[in-house]
């Protein structure tokens, strides 16, 4: 029975060594490019129309859109919006991520904490650049917490550098940890359902297989939530360096 981590290893499709340095396209960047083209896809239907009346496919486009667009109104304000692009792109390409990786045979690249820690790090840079460009050294202020005694000062100030710091860590585990975790459970019950069904002529491989459709049904909430955690927790980050909160 192949391990149940054996779904995570990257896989070279096309070796490209260029300067000592490996750019081979992995089965990682195989299923990137699969999920950008199907999120283009849905996106290119529907607003290809702009019906008055919209159908399936415009209604859906809209309800990303809207509710992307909604979230940025409420956590950031008007200040937000243009980093609204950004923020959209994030949640379709992590979401869709997640969704195509439900498949059979799929590759998971959030599960991948390199491509986690990636994603983060881009939000790290991108929060910082646009705190800087507005307040200019106010910024660092962030880091001065208000109605602190000044006694307070030594000891806080570390801890709020620390705590941003470590913004981009916790934002990409969470996402990796909670997406492997769930493909390794799916592919453990999974495992045991020849073995259950060759010993009981079939009847206890039904536990497992009803298990894996239960877990499949929550991993489609999984898929959304954690894209909708990793872009407010965005939106919230953006919130603090647009207003020093």
């Amino acid at each position: 029975m192949a391990s149940p981590i054996e779904q995570f290893e990257i896989h070279t499709i096309i070796p490209i060594h260029i300067g000592g340095v490996d750019l081979s396209y992995t089965n990682s960047a195989f299923w990137m490019t699969i999920s950008v083209a199907v999120a283009s896809v849905f996106l290119a239907l529907g607003a290809r129309r702009r019906a008055l009346v919209p159908g399936r496919w415009q209604v859906m486009t809209e309800m990303a859109y809207e509710f992307i667009a909604n979230m940025v109104r409420v956590n950031v304000g008007d200040a937000g919006r243009r980093l609204f692009p950004y923020i959209f792109t994030l949640f379709m390409f992590i979401l869709f991520g997640n969704l195509l990786g439900l498949i059979p045979g799929a590759f998971t690249y959030t599960s991948h904490i390199i491509v986690t820690l990636g994603l983060a790090l881009t939000v790290f840079v991108a929060v910082t650049i646009v705190g800087i460009v507005k307040h200019g050294l106010h910024f660092f202020s962030f880091f001065v917490p208000s109605g602190v005694p000044a006694l307070m000062m030594p000891l806080m100030i570390p801890i709020e550098i620390i705590s941003y710091l470590s913004r981009p860590v916790s934002l990409s585990i969470r996402l990796f940890a909670n997406m492997m975790a769930g493909h390794t459970m799916m592919k453990v019950f999974a495992g045991f359902v020849v073995p259950l069904g060759a010993a009981t002529f079939g009847i206890g491989g039904l536990a497992p297989i009803a298990m894996d459709v239960a877990l499949t049904g929550f991993e489609l909430l999984v898929a959304f939530l954690q894209a909708y955690v990793f872009t407010v927790l965005t939106c919230l980050y953006l919130n603090d360096a647009l207003h020093l909160h």
